[in-house]
This record gives structure tokens, C-alpha cells and sequence, in this order.
């Protein structure tokens, strides 16, 4: 039974990339959270854990040394781009091991699938010397999912489908490298509803933009929708859009606990 430490990048103090109204931590982590469940309800014989589970800090160190002492059979650590280019790239560690052949194998049957089945622009499989790459005792891989600040790819990231599209290519690919079978009993996903979470309607948008900067200060990315309510226009402050009504809640409970009250609107996408 394969052991997946699925890793969200950044979290907490360290917010990674932002741009366009979006911080990077958020993103790695929905993706995450949503890979984690395609995972574990779709296939059989798998089981999963997260080197973070909401938005708080951890360190490079104790990333790997939970993985290694979990006795994982994989690492994958999940990052959003930065800095004027377009697509998806992955990486290895760039020195000399024992397990490199594998390494590759695995990440080349997870890259492919993974650009085949969202269409992304193929930057490259390559190699680094990250930490979480050097210092992980199995296979390990980083992926770096399309760029924050490119317009075109950030509006997507603001979607629930686009977490979901990037959820289930890496599973896909987690999938045939490791040959995992599909698990007959499970449900066809529900996909067309979503849970977002509402922290804020304003009838100005000023208002609305203004709520989105102090929850940036906060690390909270989010952006703005119109609400029609009688012939009323409102800007509501979406702070995070679920499928899981669980995530939501929890997100709803962080934001209130901090000063922010937070309600869920459900969206039919």
C-alpha cells in the first residue's frame, strides 16, 4: 500500500508568491486538501498525509522528517509559480543517489500526465537542490502549478475548477506511477456545487476591495463577486470556495475567531 506525503508549500509566516490577489499558500493548500480526498476516496489501497493541514507555518526540517519518519513511499510538494512566465514545471533533486533512476521514472509518469491532462505549456522536467527534495529519504518531487502572477492563469487559480483540474491530474498521475486500481464502490464527485466562503458584502466595491487588503495583511487571499439580492447589487469578499462543506466551515471558524464574520453561500458552478 503506497504512503503519499502530499506537502502544500509555504503556509503561516511565509505566504510564498502573491499576486493578483492571490497568495500562494492558499493555493497549495487547497490543492492539497483536494488531492488528498480524490485519493483516498477513489483509489484503493493508498493512504496519505499532509505535512500541513491549514494555514500554519512549518519548517523545511519538519516537512521531511515526517515524511521520513512516516516511512512514505513518496514526496510531493505542491507550488505555484512566480516571476513572468507561463505552464508547468517539476523538479528532482539535482545530485547523486541511489534511487535517482526511480526518482525520474516517477516524476516523468506524473509530469506527463499531469501537462497532457490540463494542456499546460510544458516548461521542463528538471532538476534542484531544494531541501525537501535533498533531505527526503524516498522519491520525491516538486511541482510548480502555473504562474500567480500571469493574468490569464491567476484568474483560473481564483476557481474552484481549476483547484479541482490540478487536484486530479497530480492523482492521475500518483495513480499510474504507482499503479493504484480505482476503487469501484466510489461516487461519482459531485462537482457543480461548491461551498464558498463569504467574509463580507458590501454595497460598495470600494468596500469590498478595501476588506480584500486587510484580509491580504492577514494572508488570506480572496477575491470579489456581484450578489443580486432584489434588484441590489452587493460586492461579496469570497475568501476561499470548497467542495468539502467541512473545509469551509473550518475556514469560516479561523476567519471569525480573528474578527471576521464569515457566512457560506453555496455556488452552482
Amino acid at each position: 500500500m503506497p504512503k503519499i506525503f502530499i506537502d502544500p508549500g509555504h503556509g503561516g509566516n511565509d505566504s510564498g508568491a502573491s499576486s493578483n490577489g492571490l497568495v500562494e499558500k492558499d493555493i497549495t493548500l487547497n490543492i492539497a486538501l483536494k488531492l488528498q480526498q480524490i485519493l483516498n476516496d477513489s483509489y484503493q489501497n493508498v493512504t496519505t498525509r499532509l505535512s500541513r493541514t491549514t494555514d500554519q507555518s512549518v519548517s523545511l526540517t519538519n516537512r521531511t522528517n515526517a515524511a521520513n519518519d512516516w516511512n512514505a513511499d513518496y514526496y510531493l510538494s505542491i507550488h505555484i509559480n512566480a516571476g513572468g512566465g507561463v505552464g508547468f514545471e517539476s523538479y528532482i533533486w539535482n545530485g547523486n543517489f541511489a534511487s535517482k533512476s526511480e526518482t525520474e521514472r516517477l516524476r516523468s509518469t506524473i509530469h506527463d500526465e499531469i501537462v497532457e491532462t490540463i494542456g499546460w505549456r510544458d516548461r521542463g522536467k528538471k532538476e534542484a537542490n531544494f531541501h525537501v527534495l535533498r533531505e527526503t529519504t524516498m522519491p520525491a518531487i516538486l511541482t510548480e502549478n502555473g504562474f500567480i502572477d500571469n493574468d490569464a492563469e491567476a484568474e483560473e487559480m481564483k476557481t474552484p475548477q481549476w483547484i479541482e483540474q490540478v487536484a486530479r491530474a497530480h492523482a492521475s498521475g500518483i495513480a499510474q506511477a504507482f499503479e493504484l486500481e480505482e476503487d469501484s464502490n466510489a461516487e461519482e464527485p459531485d462537482t457543480s456545487s461548491f461551498y464558498r466562503v463569504v467574509t463580507g458584502s458590501f454595497q460598495s466595491e470600494k468596500n469590498a476591495k478595501q476588506r480584500r487588503y486587510v484580509l491580504n495583511r492577514h494572508g488570506y487571499s480572496s477575491f470579489i463577486t456581484e450578489f443580486n439580492d432584489q434588484g441590489q447589487v452587493y460586492f461579496r469578499v469570497i475568501v476561499g470556495s470548497f467542495q468539502n462543506r467541512s473545509n469551509a466551515e473550518g475556514r469560516v471558524d479561523e476567519l471569525n475567531e480573528i474578527g471576521f464574520d464569515s457566512f457560506i453561500s453555496t455556488f452552482n458552478g
